[in-house]
Order: structure tokens, then sequence, then C-alpha cells
């Protein structure tokens, strides 16, 4: 049973933020590592798409091809709704090849620690809302 229109979202970012909490502890780890590269995961997109699509957003934002010619290929997209794990690029490695930057990744695993728990206290309020109508719809009966 679905709490409200908001809550499956929020599970599913809940989700990807404890797998970025993973992502950014195992860079940490792996500080020391010769040729580690930082990994992260990218989900800002698809929670974005999944909250157009989850309280049906009137306004598209992709742009519609003009098809002039039935016999032209149809477009496909290619946007796949998953996240994607890459390497975050961009700092100078060291001598030994790697790449991970201490303040950077304390930086995100800060972030990313305060996001969860906003979004733990968002679910604890959803169902607390959820709890108090069942609660004061069975004291009127």
């Amino acid at each position: 049973m679905q709490i409200s229109r908001s809550h499956g979202l929020m599970e599913q970012a809940l989700n990807y933020r404890s797998i970025r909490q993973d992502l950014i502890s195992s860079n940490l780890a792996n500080v020391d590592t010769p040729f580690y590269r930082p990994k992260d995961i990218n989900f800002g997109k698809i929670l974005a798409s999944e909250a157009d699509h989850t309280f049906n957003a009137k306004q598209s934002k992709t742009l519609k091809l003009a098809g002039t010619d039935g016999a032209h290929i149809q477009p496909t997209d290619v946007y796949n709704n998953k996240a994607t794990v890459y390497f975050r690029d961009g700092h100078l490695a060291r001598n030994d090849g790697n790449s991970v930057d201490l303040d950077v990744e304390s930086t995100e695993m800060t972030k990313n620690s305060t996001m969860y728990n906003a979004l733990v206290a968002a679910i604890k309020k959803d169902s607390n809302m959820f709890k108090s109508v069942i609660e004061s719809s069975s004291r009127q009966q």
C-alpha cells in the first residue's frame, strides 16, 4: 500500500543516497590505492523524471523531432531509467595515479549524510500524517 504519491519517490531517493554513501566510503578507503579513480552515482535526472511522472508534470522538457516522411526511421529514446555509476574525474592525480581528493570526498559525504537524514525525516513525517488520519478516522466510528 502506498502512503502518498511522494512516499515511493522518497524511498527511491533514500536507496540512491545509501548507494552513494557506500561509493564515497569506498573512495575514502582507497585514498592511498595506486591508480584508483573515485566513483560516484548520477541519480538527479532520474529522480526529477520520476517526480515529473509521479506528479503528472504538464510541461514536457523533451524536444520532439518533426517527422517529414512516414518512411523515415523513428527516433528512439536512449534515456534509461536507472542510475549510473561513473568515475568522478577533474582532480589532479598524484604521482601514484590516484585522483581521490580527501577534502572533496569528505564534503560529499557530509552533503550526502545531510540529504539522507532529511529524507528519513520526511518519510517519518509523511508516515505520521497517514497514521494520524487512520487514528482519527477510527475514533469517529
